[in-house]
């Protein structure tokens, strides 16, 4: 039988235990031990991010870094300045932003004490044009250092240069509208532009396109006394491929979808209220073909064959040169009452944008070696655009180069030679002293290559 024990009031109870309690003040004592230096290594993880950020290129991105204020909040805080892009050099900047059109700069403001950083920006697409004053963004060390907003938006902004190439139809879409498509229509309309070196009459042409993007009136930065500030703010505007759209490098509204270079001639038809979106299927009626005529250089030397060419293939042909200065809705709405556009290597072809899907752009490449440049400028984008696209390339018996320069001269012998001195020659020779005069016998295959995609439609 076991004998009772008396207990005192400071002796333990049964099933506790002096090792016990000892184990608990050891256990918070570690948690504790823990929690601090978890904080110590995410606030200096933080400040690494912080104090190492550097250039980085077009397809990596800094996390969003968030930085605690004193009442408990965060705000999110990104610097991503990249100034080795393939053409262009841009900025995404995301918190207390601020824009001041008087001294062209941006200025960052961190929520918590960090260091001065400073970027030189080109606002234009190309970097290597020079003629565009560059814009500085900074980094600011604290809130002190900042202008006073004197206005605050709640809308994002896209800063851009106009200028530039952008009086050539095609660096319009390619250097301009197109990366400003790119950059801005994720917000679905509700984007500020920043407008830099603008140009009023570039605005005025292609108005029906910009206000497609904004519903906002642009803002003349360079005649701007106010301090802007924005929660979000992207400098520059960044090209990825010529003419066209990388649907792995553009978001669309909200976010929530990758758009297309068809997603944009969609905006286009849209724009222009261009009514056809399929090429003609008729039987009875003949598919329409626009040849594109140039009065300067490339200019067709046998033009009225090809028309009878064309014709002969099955086609009613138009032959007519759109003006380089005119309306850009009145352009847009002619070429889309065609099926086929077809024409030699120049800004003209850009009007490929206004075809309707489905249908085909011919495009003829002088001689010279001008195969890719010529694919990557117009042949790539007219695929991606959702045309069918051919081309036809010019022999040295069909270019008036021979006549002008012999048989002998460099420019004719060895093409190769010309494209290794630099750009200036290839444009002087192959694009702005050459015309052609193509062989109507071995150009007809292309012809009927391009009507028998229209009737299997």
């Amino acid at each position: 039988m076991q004998k009772g024990v008396a207990m005192s009031g400071n002796e333990l109870k049964p099933g506790r235990s002096s090792n016990s309690r000892a184990q608990k003040h050891f256990m918070v004592g570690f948690v504790m031990g823990v929690l601090v230096v978890l904080t110590y290594l995410v606030v200096s993880q933080v400040s690494t991010i912080s104090a190492h950020y550097v250039v980085i290129t077009a397809a990596q991105w800094i996390t969003a870094k968030e930085q605690v204020k004193a009442s408990g909040e965060t705000e999110k805080v990104k610097v991503a300045c990249d100034t080795e892009g393939l053409y262009s050099e841009t900025c995404e900047l995301d918190g207390d932003v601020r824009t001041n059109g008087t001294t062209l700069s941006v200025n960052i403001v961190p929520a918590t004490q960090s260091e001065h950083r400073e970027w030189r920006i080109q606002p234009y697409s190309r970097r290597t044009v020079s003629s565009i004053n560059k814009v500085t963004v900074t980094q600011l060390p604290d809130r002190g250092a900042a202008a006073p907003c004197t206005v605050t938006h709640d809308v994002p902004a896209v800063l851009f240069a106009l200028g530039g190439h952008a009086g050539n139809f095609w660096h319009a879409f390619s250097d301009v509208l197109v990366p400003l498509f790119v950059a801005s229509r994720r917000y679905d309309g509700e984007v500020l532009f920043l407008i830099t070196n603008n140009q009023p009459w570039w605005l005025v042409k292609y108005d029906a396109l910009v206000r497609r993007l904004s519903r906002h009136d642009p803002v003349d930065l360079d005649r701007d006394a106010e301090v802007r500030c924005f929660r979000h703010l992207t400098v520059g505007l960044r090209i990825d491929k010529w003419f066209t759209v990388v649907p792995e490098l553009a978001l669309g509204p909200g976010g929530r979808q990758r758009l297309t270079m068809a997603d944009f001639t969609g905006l286009v038809r849209e724009a222009y209220e261009l009514p056809r979106d399929a090429p003609t299927r008729e039987p009875e009626k003949k598919p329409r073909l626009l040849l594109m005529h140039r009065g300067h250089s490339r200019q067709w030397l046998n033009e009225p064959e090809v028309q009878r060419a064309a014709e002969a293939a099955g086609f009613e042909v138009v032959v007519r040169e759109m003006p380089r200065y005119g309306p850009a809705k009145e352009q847009a709405q002619t070429v889309n009452s065609f099926d086929v556009l077809l024409g030699v290597h120049g800004a003209g072809l850009t009007h490929q944008l206004f075809l309707p899907p489905g249908g085909v752009l011919i495009q003829v490449v002088p001689f010279g070696k001008m195969e890719n440049i010529s694919r990557s400028e117009y042949g790539e984008p007219a695929t991606d655009m959702g045309l069918k696209y051919l081309d036809y390339s010019v022999s040295v018996e069909e270019s008036s180069l021979p006549e002008m320069l012999g048989p002998d001269h460099q420019v004719i012998r060895d093409p190769d030679s010309v494209h290794r001195s630099g750009w200036d020659m290839v444009n002087e020779f192959y694009l702005q002293k050459q015309h052609v005069r193509v062989d109507i016998a071995r150009f007809a295959p292309t012809l009927a290559q391009a009507y028998d995609h229209l009737r299997q439609l």
